[in-house]
């Protein structure tokens, strides 16, 4: 191949067709207004698009938040360019006063064998899923514009060079009409035509991620079918980045909800301890889930179980918050159900805490006995010597953090050998499916009675199928010791 730079000139046939998008501000830069050509083009979600920010990943295509507020503050329209789209931000004025911002969103579209730029709005970066989109580039471009298409990228822990370290993600069409790996001058940037065979960089912000290769038995590729190649390219590359910032972030919340989750307090040794939490397996980020234990006076322990609403690193972040008030007010050694009205009267303050559930349950190894209050959380499951589920009924009072209280004290006797099972919804809760019958199969495991209780622990995990949850799930189990008595520790 050799390097090349088309002007991308054609026939008026060939010249592109635009498709326009609008969308409209306010004074804090916050949406109002956004057709569906607009989010296309930018990738925002238009559910509750209203009152949200411009995104990261829209800033890609209408412009970074800068350029946005330099036009909000001088008046002064600017536009923000890309391989495949322009957009124009100009200050909008009601009776000469400031109102906000419009957006005009323009996409280049192209028609050439048999694809539409627009087919590839929809077909290119549907997952957050790089290999996906890999996939996704090779089957569009071999679809009706070559014979054989190939995307390459380049280890992210090395410089753009070729070579072995390039490695081959996905491939369509006729594998012998391509080179092994990308030419080295495309993975620094320039594109390669060459008769029948094409290759441009898979880049953005100037970084080379890897590179497109598409080839054809027979016949030259036209300026046109660059155009299209390269804005697959671009799209391939704004939605690969994107999905290592999403995996990014994922792995940062994963770490910082097992840092914070950790560092549980310790219950009296007359109470055995199982904890797990198991983040979910699926494209949402971690969640809000906590579990904590407090010790007592007199022996007793009170066990935690909390699920702040939302996902991702802000969940994470309100949790350490609810672990840290909770802390503070389980010191007064105060029943339950006056902890989570204490704790809901100083959550509810702070206006920017997001909403949570939390269970309590006051274990008194000396007297076989546990107090429980629930904050809009599931009721615990307490397993028998024998292996045998009984739900405990729990009133349950509204979520933390909404100020209106009304929380409830229910008391249970244990048995010698019964497990108490604190969990929060990730565990039995599945789509389609109605909780009563969740909690119905959680109440149907029969554990080995003479198991451990990490044993128990796990069989309830595998039974439930814990691994492939919708969301993420917390387990915390108490056993009490046989051996326990009475135990006059402060906290």
């Amino acid at each position: 191949m050799r390097a090349d730079s088309p002007d991308g000139r054609g026939d008026a046939s060939s010249q592109p067709r635009a498709s326009v998008g609008l969308a409209v501000l306010g004074t804090d830069m916050r949406y109002l207004f956004a057709d569906p050509v607009y989010c296309r083009v930018s990738g925002e979600m238009r559910a509750g698009l209203e009152g949200r920010a411009v995104s990261p990943r829209a800033e890609l295509s209408v412009g970074p938040a800068a350029l946005v507020a330099a036009v909000l503050a001088d008046g002064c329209p600017r536009t923000h360019v890309t391989p495949v789209s322009r957009c124009t931000w100009q200050q909008l004025t009601i009776r000469g006063e400031v109102a906000g911002l419009v957006g005009l969103v323009v996409e280049s579209l192209t028609s050439a064998d048999g694809l539409h730029m627009a087919d590839a709005a929809d077909r290119i970066g549907t997952t957050l899923d790089e290999r996906t989109t890999c996939l996704e580039v090779v089957s569009f471009l071999g679809s009706g514009l070559a014979d054989a298409a190939a995307v390459d990228l380049l280890p992210r822990e090395t410089q753009p060079g070729g070579g072995p370290g390039v490695e081959r993600a996905a491939v369509a069409g006729h594998a012998e009409l391509l080179p092994p790996y990308a030419p080295p001058a495309v993975l620094r940037g320039r594109t390669a035509l060459d008769e029948g065979r094409l290759a441009v960089p898979l880049s953005i912000h100037d970084h080379v991620l890897g590179a497109v290769l598409i080839a054809r038995a027979s016949g030259s590729f036209t300026d046109r079918d660059l155009l299209i190649a390269r804005s697959a390219a671009h799209r391939a590359a704004v939605a690969i980045e994107h999905a290592r910032l999403f995996g990014q972030a994922q792995r940062t919340a994963v770490e910082l909800q097992r840092a914070l989750l950790t560092d549980p307090g310790l219950p009296h040794p007359n109470l055995q301890l199982a904890t797990r939490y198991l983040p979910a397996g699926s494209a949402d980020l971690v969640g809000g889930d906590w579990f904590e234990t407090v010790r007592l006076h007199f022996g007793r322990t009170l066990l935690v179980m909390g699920d702040v609403m939302g996902h991702g690193v802000e969940a994470a972040v309100d949790m350490n918050s609810y672990r840290s008030a909770l802390r503070g007010v389980a010191a007064a050694d105060l029943p339950p159900h006056r902890v989570l009205r204490r704790l809901d009267m100083d959550i509810s303050d702070a206006s920017t805490r997001r909403p949570a559930t939390c269970l309590l349950a006051r274990v008194d190894p000396a007297r076989m006995l546990a107090s429980f209050s629930s904050a809009g959380h599931l009721p615990p499951v307490v397993f028998s010597n024998e292996g045998v589920a009984h739900l405990v009924n729990v009133p349950v009072g509204p979520p933390l953090g909404t100020g209106v209280g009304g929380y409830e004290l229910v008391s249970r006797t244990f048995d010698p050998g019964d497990t108490l099972l604190l969990f929060t919804d990730g565990l039995v809760e599945r789509r389609s499916e109605d909780i009563d019958a969740s909690l119905a199969r959680l109440a149907h495991v029969r554990p080995d009675p003479g198991g451990t209780l990490d044993d128990l622990v796990d069989e309830v995990l595998h039974e439930l199928d814990a691994a492939h949850a919708e969301d993420d799930v917390a387990v915390m189990a108490a056993r009490i010791r046989r051996e326990a008595a009475p135990d006059d520790d402060a906290p």
